[in-house]
Formats: structure tokens, sequence, C-alpha cells
């Protein structure tokens, strides 16, 4: 029986069970011709059987009824167990595999809840609307009398609002609808707050750095306005398989939380293969921006990770074989779907339009197209953002495509979790980018298979993040002493910052917000309101882009792809967040570069490793897009660099960094010419190892390295969050450097080239173009840093207040 709550969405073209992923893989491998086989590991994953137990003793016969109607007669041991504690009141986070049915873990103790209390309510929580639509769909279906689930959020229409908030028992909604909409307008929302009895947060593991830290604030407000109205209620999550999953839901809601992580769903067997683009031909081609070490110097380039994963979709939907392919970037996206639709058309006109790309930024029409289609079977391939990582059903794919390492084990298990029929046999492949931690990866095997999951890792005492929070509360009601216990640690400090700044006046009854507009909050730390992509000469709007990544996607002269049709910019107006386009088929693609300065604010703790030093603590960085590459598509030839104006933008933030002191860089054999390519080369491959030990991906962490740094008068290497106020990940740098550069230290020397390449020293977003870079140069810096840094596991001295680095 397939696990339960799922719905069959279609089987696409029969086959035998358990012959597609061998027989496909075979046949991707074929097509590579040479001599050179790209898939580098193949992990076979085992089929499992499933654990069925009783319905608890409290579910209604109407409700078992349901399910029944659904196909689900028994739920498994899990569902049980998890549903047991929260229906007797304890707050509970399941955290199981995907697709084991952790949706029904929490409808079941919600539903049996309000059909047995006519006036009960819940409020479910998803990180994206898809997930929220798809769960809508799903507890309609169960057509319980009196339940009246409804979406809440920014694509509700106004007309429908009112009526959600008066007559909805199952609201579904997002944590930003929380944020901007309910909270603020909770005199609105009374009668179903007082009456509130689950909140349920799915796919919590979502929730991690900055947007996590703010979602955890979120929860928080809610629980405080629930209280107001003397309601308390049960907080269900859901999780995919993470470390230490209890720890991170309570960082997470601010309350004792049990964890239910024994998975007694049935699996199907995975057949998993780490696939390595090959070189491209004629042995060594220009490195990324023309340089790889001095100039002139050439690196080997491996085939474009998107233009591969672009060719196995094509392939795989050629052969029948219904096939999700996630990209990390939207333009990838949108890249991977359109070559992939080229190839088809060329291969069967018409069979093209049987792959479609999937992201967000596109209007509300066209995602639920595109999601309706796939689930009918319309569409046999998909390339998507993580947006379709998540919950959403999506039973009926044989094939899963990975486009690039996601981050984490968690979400490379979740996407690999996306294929499988009802439990039948399924293929994952995950596609190197040319990029260190890939490379690492792929031939590091273990790091990968039989290595638990990470743990979930935010910060709700970042205080850029606690202190725009408090605002936002003492805005929907004034503060009170025992609300600062409910915000927790940092909360009385950033309420004194908030009365010093003239944001909160203090009274005896507590603290008031004394603006009449609202405070401005970015629950997800992307830099500001949503830039509107408009076609010039039509007026009409094709999407948007996040302001924080406007700057580098939406320049003046950018090339912007949706639905892929491409555009190129013509202005960006920051003020207004518009960026007119017109539509052009260059045959160049654009990058942006940047320049970045970076000052030490204070030390929070520190290493004294004699001739070596390792730092934690604060910085101000200061960055600025300055210009733009033009790329030929065909070959990546550099045809020029144009230059931009655009503002500089400022952040504080948490870095770690290492010194060396210049002697000990002359005694391994690093000349003083060669100390700052030497310094660039570890510093690029240190950020792109650092996600294998934190939460994070190299986008989320920025660098900067220095032959000698005005603040620490050394040789010098920084590694710093790319969020105000830090997201968790250099503290994480910090207490795992040994292992963390370790790991660096071996991706650099198990490279194959010689000079330094995409695949060890180069980055795909440095402002520098690579230049300069040391490959023998970084060796020789972390061998110095690696033979003094105390051994996993040494406490660190403790920190010597506000002090500057020496």
């Amino acid at each position: 029986m397939p696990p339960a709550a799922t719905v069959a969405a279609g089987h696409g073209p029969d086959r035998p069970p358990g012959a597609a992923p061998a027989e496909l893989l075979r046949r991707l491998r074929a097509r590579t011709g040479g001599d050179a086989d790209p898939v580098t590991h193949v992990e076979r994953v085992p089929a499992r059987p499933g654990e069925q137990v009783p319905w608890p003793q409290w579910t209604p016969e109407e409700l078992r009824a349901a399910f029944a109607r659904r196909g689900v007669v028994a739920p498994w041991r899990h569902q049980a167990e998890a549903a047991d504690l929260a229906y007797a009141g304890t707050h509970v986070v399941v955290a199981t595999g995907t697709a084991s049915g952790k949706s029904l873990a929490y409808q079941l103790p919600a539903l049996a809840t309000l059909l047995a209390d006519p006036r009960a309510t819940v409020l479910y929580l998803a990180p994206t609307k898809a997930l929220a639509a798809d769960q809508l769909r799903a507890v309609a279906g169960l057509e319980l009398d009196g339940v009246r689930p409804a979406t809440y959020d920014g694509d509700t229409p106004r007309a429908e609002r009112e009526w959600i908030r008066r007559h909805s028992r199952f609201v579904l909604t997002n944590p930003d609808m929380l944020h901007h909409g309910v909270l603020p307008g909770h005199a609105h929302w009374s009668g179903f707050l007082r009456r509130l009895a689950y909140v349920v947060v799915d796919e919590c593991h979502t929730y991690r750095g900055v947007f996590g830290s703010h979602v955890s604030h979120v929860l928080r407000r809610l629980r405080r306005q629930c209280a107001r109205f003397g309601r308390t209620p049960v907080f269900l999550l859901a999780s995919a398989t993470s470390g230490d999953p209890a720890t991170a839901a309570g960082r997470l809601t601010g309350l004792p939380v049990a964890a239910v992580t024994d998975d007694a769903s049935p699996r199907g067997g995975v057949t998993f293969a780490l696939w390595e683009p090959p070189l491209l031909p004629g042995d060594h081609a220009p490195g990324a921006g023309g340089q790889a070490g001095g100039a002139g110097d050439l690196a080997p380039v491996r085939r474009s990770a998107l233009r591969e994963t672009a060719d196995l979709l094509a392939d795989a939907v050629a052969s029948g074989v219904r096939t999700l392919a996630f990209v990390r970037s939207r333009k990838g996206a949108e890249v991977v779907a359109a070559t992939a639709r080229r190839a088809l058309d060329e291969a069967v006109p018409g069979l093209g339009d049987r792959v479609a790309a999937y992201r967000a930024g596109y209007l509300r029409e066209e995602r639920r197209e595109l999601e309706r289609a796939l689930l009918h079977g319309d569409l046999l391939g998909l390339a998507s953002t993580n947006a379709l990582e998540l919950g959403v059903d999506l039973v009926g794919l044989d094939a899963v495509l990975i486009c690039g390492w996601p981050g984490t084990r968690a979400s490379l298990w979740q996407q690999a979790g996306r294929a499988g029929r009802s439990g039948d046999e399924a293929l994952a492949v995950l596609v190197a980018r040319d990029d260190p931690l890939d490379t690492y990866l792929v031939h590091h095997p273990e790091a990968l298979f039989g290595r638990p999951v990470e743990a979930t890792v935010l910060d709700p005492a970042n205080p850029y993040v606690l202190a725009p929070q408090l605002a936002c509360a003492a805005a929907e009601a004034p503060l009170t002493p025992a609300d600062l216990d409910l915000f927790g640690d940092g909360a009385k400090e950033a309420v004194d910052s908030l009365v010093a700044a003239g944001a909160l006046r203090q009274r005896p009854t507590g603290w008031y917000w004394r603006h009449r507009e609202r405070p401005e909050v970015d629950l997800r730390g992307e830099g500001g309101a949503p830039v509107c992509v408009v076609e010039a000469a039509t007026g009409r709007l094709l999407g948007t882009v996040d302001g924080g990544s406007a700057h580098f996607l939406v320049h003046a002269g950018a090339v912007h792809l949706h639905q892929g049709v491409s555009y190129v910019v013509d202005s960006l107006d920051l003020d207004d967040g518009c960026a007119l386009v017109h539509p052009e088929e260059p045959d160049w693609s654009t990058h942006a570069r940047d320049v970045t300065s970076l000052t030490v604010a204070s030390v929070r703790s520190y290493v004294d490793a004699g001739p070596v030093g390792l730092f934690l603590g604060e910085v101000d960085v200061t960055s600025q897009v300055v210009s733009y590459q033009r790329r030929r598509i065909s070959s990546g030839e550099v045809i020029d660099t144009r230059p931009l104006d655009l503002p500089a933008r400022e952040l504080r933030t948490v870095a770690v960094w290492f010194t060396l002191s210049p002697e000990s860089l002359a005694a391994a054999g690093v000349e003083p010419a060669d100390v700052p390519g030497a310094l660039h080369a570890a510093e690029h491959a240190a950020i792109g190892l650092l996600p294998l030990m934190a939460t994070c991906d190299r986008w989320d962490i920025g660098g900067l390295s220095t032959a000698l740094h005005p603040d620490t008068e050394a040789p010098t290497v920084f590694v710093y969050d790319g969020h105000p106020g830090g997201a968790g990940f250099a503290e994480r740098a910090y207490g795992t450097a040994a292992q963390w550069l370790r790991a660096t230290r071996d991706a650099i020397a198990e490279c194959g080239c010689e000079a330094g390449c995409p695949s060890c020293v180069q980055s795909p977003k440095c402002g520098n173009g690579n230049n300069p870079l040391s490959k023998p140069g970084a060796l020789r810096v972390l061998d110095v840093v690696l033979a003094n840094l105390p051994a996993p596991g040494a406490a660190a001295l403790p920190r010597q207040g506000d002090r500057r680095a020496e």
C-alpha cells in the first residue's frame, strides 16, 4: 500500500517494476561516449517494509472513513505515536523521511479535535505557497463537515479574506503572512485565535539561519497573542530527517518538544549515482573569468552542470521517464528547462512541450498551472528550484536529477525522495558542479552516505533579528516584563536599545511602540522589498526578484530569463523597485562583479596558536557591484567588461578568520609575491567546503583575504555570514575549524589540475575574476594553519571583552 496521506498522481508509461533505475542509468552513462565514465559512485539504498498499527482509540469514525476513502486503512507506527503525543497536549516534532506520511501525523489529531469540538481551530504554516496549496487539496479532499479549510496568503483575493477569518477552522498560511497580515490584525483574528487548538509547522527544517531566527520570534509573537486570549495551542512540527530535531524545534518555538524519529513507513529502493561531468575537449580551456592563477595560466574546465543536467533531463523524458530536475538558482532552472526543450524538439518536434521550469517569482496563475500539469502527467520533465523540494505530493516520478550539491544532506535526501512510485524503485543522480565542495563529495561518497544529516542552525538571540521582532510585538500590543522572558536571551538589552533609539517609550505598564507606521521587517533576510520585472513595451509584469539579488540579477544590461524567454534589462530603478526589460536572444550571458572591504568591529573569542590565530567576531562589510562581464554562451569567452553605477551596501555581521605570521609563510615556502594568491585560493576553497560543516551554501557566506589587513596587521583570511547580525554559520566554522580546513586542504590536494580550477580554488562569485590565485600556495597556507591549530575538541581561549584582533 502507498505511504499514508499520499495520492497517486498518474504513473506515466508502463514499465516492469524495478527495471527503470538501472536501465535508465545505463542509458544515461552510454550517452556520454568516450572512455571516461561520469559516474564516480553508485549507492544502493535498499527497500524496506512498513509497520502499521491500529488507529488511536480517540480517532472519530468519520475521520477513519475519510482516510479509508483515500486508501489509508491504518497509520504507520510513527504517525500514530506523534498523533497520540499531540492529542495528549505534548508539543511534538515528527522527523522522518520523504513520503513517510508526516502530514497524516498532524492531520489526525488536528482534524479529530475539529470534529470533536465544533469551535476549535487549527493554523497550518508552510514555508512555500505551493506546499500550502497541496495541503489544502489533501484536507479538502477528505470532505469533512464543518472543517472549511482555506489558504490565507498573498494570493488570496481580498473579497475572500473576511470570510476566512470568520468561518474557516483550518487556515493554511505561511510565516510571512502570519507576520505581515495575521498578527498585526490580531483584533480581526480574535475569534480564531481564542479557539486555536493546534499550530502545525510543516517542513520546519527549512527555518534556518536568519529566516529561521525571524520565524522563531514570529511564533513567539503568535504564542503571546494566544495567551492574551487565554489559549495555549499545541505545536505540531514536521521535519525532514535532521540532526537533533527536538532541540531545533525547541529553539524554533521556545517550547519543550518531543521528537518522533523512527520512520515506520515502507520505502522503495533508490539507486543513487554521483555524476561528474566530463572535461571539455581540448585538454585545457580558459578558467572562470579567463584566469586561473597568474596571467595566461589555463585550467581544465568541466562541462557545465546546467548543460549536463539539461541533457540528462532530455534523455530521461525521451525515454518516457517522468523526471524532476532540481537546480540551485532561478536562472539555472530556466536554462535547464529551455535547453532540454530545444534538444527534445530537435529529436521529436513538439516533445519539448512536455518540459517546463518552476521557480519562485512566477505569477500565481503560472504556478498553479504548472502544479496541475505535473500532478496530472501533462508534463514529463520539470526543472525546479527547491520550491518543489518540500512536501508537495509528487508521487508518480521515476527519477530525480540534482544539479549541484543542494547545501545539506537533509536537502539531498529530501530532493532524492521526490522520486518513487508508491514504493517502487527510483533513480537519483547528483550532478556535480565545477566547485570544490561538489568535486570533493562525488569523490568522497562516505561524506554523503551512511552519515547523519545536519542539525538545523538558527540563532533567535541575533540582535539584528531580536530587536526588529520586539518592535513588531510592541506595535501589536505593549511589551511587558513577562514578555521579555518569552523572547529569550538578549530581549532586555534589545528593548533598551529600542528605547534609546526612540522606537519604544517605557511607561509603568510596559514598553509602547512610538510610531504610527508598523516596523518594516524582512523575514527572509533578502535585502528589501521584491523588485518587479516589467516588459517595457507592454507594461506586463513578468515576475519578481528579491531586493538583495537585484544588483546582481537585473542591473542594466543583465540577461534575464523567464519561462524560457530571454530578456535584456533596460534600466533598474531601486527606489521604485522596478526593472524594465525587452525581449532579446543575445549569444552572451552576463555576470556581475563586485568589490568588498571589511573592518573588524569586535572579537568574541579566539585561539592563540603561535604563528596562527583563529578568531570569531563582528565585522563591518561594505560591498558594491561595480561592473558586469558579458561572456559568450558557446565558449565562456569574456567579450567585455562594462561598468555599473550602483550604490554600496553595508553589512554588520559575524565572521571567522585566521591570521598567519609572515615568518611562518616564508618558512613554508610561500614567497611574498605569492602570498595574495595563496590566501585568495585558500579563501575560495574554504568558502566552498564550509557547507560540509554547516547548514548553508556558499551563497549564504562571503569572504575576503589580504596579505596585510589593517585591523589584524597580518596576512588574513575572513569568512563571514552574508546576513545582518550573522546566521550561525561563522560560529559553526569556528567550532569545527580544524575539521573544516582539513577537508578544504584535502579537496585542493586531490584535484587533478595543476594551477587551480573551478573544482578546487576558483569561485563562481569572485569579484576579482579569480585573480590572483595560487593553488600550491593555498596548500602551504593550510598546512601552516593545520599544523598549529589545536586538535578538534580543544577549548578556545575565553573571550577577552571587545578587543581588536592582534
